[in-house]
C-alpha cells in the first residue's frame, strides 16, 4: 500500500510539474480505465470536478432495472448509488405498466470527467433515469444501444405532453423522498404540473429543480455519504417548494426576456487536467 501512495504521489507530481498545458486531459486519463479502482469506496470533489474511488458496479440487469448504452461503461456508482437504484426501482416495479426502471448514465468506472457529454457525474452520485416506462426487462445489450427514451414535455419544456402520468408524479415523488437525496432536475414544464398535482405533503417538491431539458430522462442528484472526507455537497435548494420558481421558468419560456445588451459573454470553458481535480484523484488512477 506504501508503494502504491509513493507512485500515486509521484504520478501526480510529475503532472504538476509539466505544466497544464503540457498534460494530458483528464477526461482522457478516466475515459481510459475500464474497471474502478481497488479502494474503500470515497466520493472525491464536487459533482462537476471529482472522481470516486471504489465504485461499484450497476449489475446489467437487476429484478427490477436496466442498465442502458451499455457501450459507454457509464454504469459505476458510489455503493450508496447502486443501492439507491434498486431500491427506487423497487418502487417503480409496483406502479401500473412499469416493471421497474431504465438507468442511464452514472459515472466512469473511475467518475472523473467524461470524454463526452455530462459536465457532471464525475464522484458516483449522479442517476440519470429514463422517463420511458421500463415494460420489458429483457431487453438485449443490442436493443439498449438502439432505443430510447420518450420525452414529456411540450411547448419547448413550458407543459407536460400526453406520454406524461400520475406514475411518473409518484416515482419521483418518491426519488425525492428518499433523505439521502439532495436535488433532482427535470424540466420546468413537469415541476409545474406536479406542484399542480401534489395534494398531500408538498415538502419533497422543494428537491426538485427545473433545468434545461431533462425531458427524456430525470437526474437524480445525492449528497455526499457520511464520513465520507473530501466530497463536496452543493448548496441546499432554496426553502419553499420551488414552485414560483418554476412558474418563472415556464413564464420565460412563453415570453421570452429581451437579451441583456450589457451582459458579458460566456467564457469558453477550459478542459480539465489532473491536477485541477482533488489531489485523491492521482491516487484513483494509479489504484489497480
Amino acid at each position: 500500500m506504501r508503494l502504491l501512495q509513493l507512485a500515486a504521489y509521484a504520478f501526480a507530481s510529475m503532472i504538476f510539474a509539466t505544466g497544464a498545458d503540457a498534460a494530458p486531459l483528464a477526461k482522457e486519463l478516466f475515459g481510459a480505465k475500464s474497471k474502478a479502482s481497488k479502494q474503500r469506496a470515497a466520493a472525491y470533489g464536487s459533482y462537476s470536478k471529482g472522481c470516486v474511488a471504489g465504485a461499484v458496479q450497476l449489475p446489467e440487469t437487476g429484478p427490477t432495472w436496466q442498465a442502458m448504452r451499455l457501450s459507454r461503461n457509464r454504469n459505476w456508482g458510489h455503493p450508496e448509488t447502486i443501492d439507491y437504484i434498486q431500491k427506487l426501482s423497487g418502487f417503480a416495479a409496483r406502479q401500473p405498466g412499469w416493471n421497474g426502471l431504465y438507468i442511464g448514465d452514472i459515472s466512469q468506472p473511475r467518475g472523473g470527467p467524461m470524454l463526452s457529454g455530462h459536465r457532471s457525474h464525475q464522484i458516483g452520485l449522479d442517476i440519470d433515469i429514463w422517463m420511458r416506462p421500463a415494460n420489458d426487462l429483457r431487453l438485449s445489450r443490442r436493443n439498449r444501444e438502439n432505443i430510447s427514451s420518450i420525452s414529456m414535455r411540450r411547448a419547448n419544456g413550458a407543459f407536460v405532453n400526453s406520454n406524461w402520468t400520475k406514475q411518473h408524479h409518484a416515482i419521483l415523488r418518491a426519488a425525492a423522498k428518499d433523505k439521502r437525496v439532495a436535488r433532482i432536475f427535470v424540466f420546468p414544464g413537469a415541476k409545474v404540473q406536479m406542484c399542480k398535482d401534489e395534494k398531500g405533503d408538498r415538502a419533497w417538491l422543494r428537491k426538485i429543480r427545473p433545468w434545461w431539458g431533462h425531458h427524456y430522462h430525470f437526474h437524480v442528484r445525492l449528497k455526499c455519504p457520511k464520513g465520507v472526507r473530501g466530497c463536496l455537497n452543493q448548496d441546499p435548494p432554496p426553502r419553499g417548494d420551488g414552485c414560483a420558481d418554476a412558474q418563472q421558468w415556464v413564464s420565460n419560456i412563453l415570453n421570452p426576456p429581451p437579451p441583456d445588451p450589457n451582459a458579458p459573454p460566456p467564457k469558453k470553458r477550459r478542459e480539465y487536467v489532473l491536477a485541477d481535480l482533488p489531489k485523491q484523484c492521482a491516487s484513483v488512477l494509479q489504484s489497480r
